[in-house]
């Protein structure tokens, strides 16, 4: 699966006698991109929960009552049935 958000990598370079401050950011985010950190931020960032037993049992039981009134309906004449098969482009 995947780890929980408030786990922490830390990514950590230190300088060496003669090297660029140019140099050592580009070793740090190399090392950031090796050990996956940005990559797994963003793949969370847009992610959404999965619904809850309860809530899908609510949703299901609403489209029943939706398809229920929609049949009842039909057999009073009240709703047209819905056009099935292939329709074309209408051309």
């Amino acid at each position: 699966m995947f780890k929980p958000m408030n786990t922490t990598v830390q990514v950590e370079v230190k300088r060496t006698n003669n090297e660029t401050t140019a140099n050592l950011v580009r070793r740090f985010t190399k090392r950031v991109q090796q050990s996956g950190i940005l990559k797994r931020a963003r793949s969370l960032r847009y992610a959404s929960r999965s619904q809850s037993p309860l809530a899908k049992k609510k949703i299901a039981l609403k489209k029943l009552e939706f398809r229920k009134n929609l049949e009842h309906k039909r057999k009073l004449g009240l709703e047209q049935p819905a056009k099935t098969g292939f329709q074309g482009r209408g051309r």
